[in-house]
């Protein structure tokens, strides 16, 4: 039987302050009301900070590649920023229980039964951080040789290293300094965007048709590539949120981190459909830099190494408490060099084996088929008990409410089963085409697994109530 968790934290209060550059001593242990500081503010420089991603160029692109015109394309990019919401709102539960989002993800699935998703999950923030970690090096090596320091596998080796240096050190200590380099980042990346979308917008063939007729495969395509990367992000609101006050308002938390990543996600997508509507985007950085001044050149290299650790300081902070909730049983602050070191060896693997990036990003990619219902099942449930849980449950192993059936709970895993089911059977990737997408004329719907899973759960617990008291 699951014993109680422990915890490796120091309990010295001179120790659990959370101070920009001084290490993080809280985990996913619980965060005592006394310690709780900040504001709904903070979310938006968080979000807007962290997808301020040369991704979301790349991503408006692939949606041109896919058929569709300027303003159907943009209409994708504006339509898949909206599940911004959601993302934002799911941090709600992260204020009424001071813990991460994965250790309350367990009310959904039990302890055990929270663990498969937990694993699946780290993967992923490793697999997208290794990813970020190539595309911040290559720019940065691009970088090194425009200036008059060479190529060759030692740029490379150095450029890498100092792209993991500046992700590594934000991370390791810990959230108060996420926050305060996602904010200060912010500030110079956002004009620098601003600027890209000034020399890149004007030129946008905005009245030419689409190439071809899109289809439903063509669009289906375009929002599943455009509302993968804020789904990847379902695991992790609360791990930023469960420093706030409990008094913090819960509509201005939806708000404000919702338009953060909404404004930055509209804006780079919006520059990527606009630069494929006037070059090649097959190498997006290439193509990007070839519609620019040649004295904004070096600043746009710039611009994708700082987007790129921006979004992997947020993943590989959440990687560390994603460890301690599969049971690593180190402070946060130790169980982030696991991360750290798998993310430099996947990242070596990358720029030195030529063959690595895709198949990563293929395999990445095709973890949407647990994901998306993942993300459904975990929401619906937040929502029925209306962000209340018994937060000591949550980290009572067999002894709390949230036990359930020897670790698993059934209605949850059911709902989350069957979510990927349909997924399975609607995915259209490289490694696996469903027996359905050819009779649906080709689309794509694996991301409504997630409402298939969330349907289901809100059935199934209906009939079977296991909620404990609001805290």
């Amino acid at each position: 039987m699951a014993q109680r968790e422990r915890t490796t934290r120091p309990r010295a209060a001179a120790d659990d302050v959370d101070e920009v550059f001084r290490v993080e001593t809280h985990g996913i242990d619980p965060i005592p009301d006394a310690e709780r500081h900040g504001g709904a503010k903070d979310l938006f420089w968080l979000w807007f900070g962290s997808n301020l991603t040369f991704t979301y160029v790349i991503n408006g692109a692939l949606a041109v590649a896919f058929g569709l015109s300027f303003w159907q394309a943009t209409a994708v990019v504006v339509l898949s920023a909206l599940s911004f919401f959601a993302v934002s709102a799911a941090g709600l539960s992260g204020i009424r229980t001071g813990t991460a989002t994965l250790v309350i993800s367990r009310a959904a699935f039990g302890h055990r039964g929270n663990w498969p998703a937990g694993v699946l999950n780290w993967v992923v923030s490793i697999g997208y951080t290794i990813v970020n970690t190539v595309v911040g090096t290559l720019a940065l090596e691009v970088f090194f040789a425009e200036v008059g320091l060479g190529g060759g596998a030692a740029v490379r080796a150095l450029a890498l290293g100092i792209t993991l240096a500046l992700t590594f050190a934000v991370a390791m200590w810990g959230h108060a300094t996420v926050q305060f380099a996602e904010r200060w980042m912010a500030y110079v990346l956002a004009a620098g965007f601003g600027a890209l979308l000034l020399f890149v917008l004007p030129g946008a063939e905005t009245t030419a048709p689409a190439a071809a007729a899109p289809g439903l495969s063509g669009w289906s395509l375009a929002f599943v590539v455009m509302l993968a990367g804020p789904f990847s992000y379902l695991p992790m609101p609360a791990d930023y949120t469960r420093y706030l006050p409990r008094t913090t308002s819960l509509r201005s938390i939806t708000w404000t981190g919702a338009l953060g990543g909404i404004v930055s996600s509209v804006a780079l997508g919006v520059a990527g459909v606009a630069a494929a509507t006037q070059t090649d985007m097959t190498d997006a950085v290439a193509g990007t830099e070839g519609l620019l001044p040649g004295w904004f050149k070096p600043l746009f290299l710039a611009l994708v190494l700082g987007g790129s650790v921006t979004n992997s300081i947020i993943t590989l902070y959440s990687s560390s408490l994603n460890l301690q909730v599969l049971g690593i049983p180190w402070s946060r602050a130790r169980a982030i060099v696991i991360s750290a070191a798998v993310t430099a060896a996947g990242s070596l693997a990358a720029l030195f084996l030529t063959d690595f990036t895709t198949s990563l990003l293929s395999f990445l990619s095709l973890l949407i088929i647990v994901f998306a219902p993942w993300g459904g099942v975990f929401l619906a449930d937040m929502l029925m008990r209306r962000c209340h849980y018994d937060a000591d449950a949550l980290h009572a192993g067999s002894a709390g409410a949230y036990w359930y059936r020897r670790g698993y709970h059934p209605a949850g895993l059911a709902a989350l089963l069957t979510g990927m089911a349909f997924a399975a059977l609607t995915c259209d990737s490289e490694l696996w085409t469903g027996p359905l997408v050819a009779p649906l004329g080709g689309a794509d719907l694996t991301l409504l697994g997630s409402v298939v899973s969330g349907l289901a759960y809100w059935a199934l617990v209906r009939r079977v109530p296991a909620y404990a008291p609001a805290a």
